[in-house]
């Protein structure tokens, strides 16, 4: 068991901050941080991903839809979709789930 201490919060450090918790073979999981006005720069990942939402509001645009989210919402993105957080109004934290594991670019 591993308890994971202070994922999911905000953390201001710099325009847009990732930060890993935890990191198997099948599945990482990391906080990213956007501050309020900030931009996504994020390119396509290799994995799938799960977002949750656990401060913040924005909306994640994608080729087949856009949606606002907010504190509690879960997002799925499939490997290599495009995707971008934009119109951040509020300082934006998200726990990051990859399977598998993240390989970063």
């Amino acid at each position: 068991m591993k308890k994971l201490v202070g994922a999911g919060g905000f953390t201001p450090d710099g325009p847009n901050h990732f930060a890993e918790h935890l990191r198997t073979d099948s599945l990482s999981v990391g906080t990213y941080s956007i501050p309020a006005g900030g931009v996504d720069d994020q390119a396509p990942h290799h994995e799938d991903e799960i977002y949750v939402v656990t401060a913040g509001r924005a909306t994640l645009v994608t080729p087949t839809g856009t949606e606002l989210v907010g504190p509690g919402d879960v997002l799925f993105v499939a490997a290599e979709e495009e995707h971008r957080f934009t119109d951040i109004t509020e300082d934006l934290a998200l726990l990051v789930f990859f399977a598998p594991a993240y390989s970063g670019r």
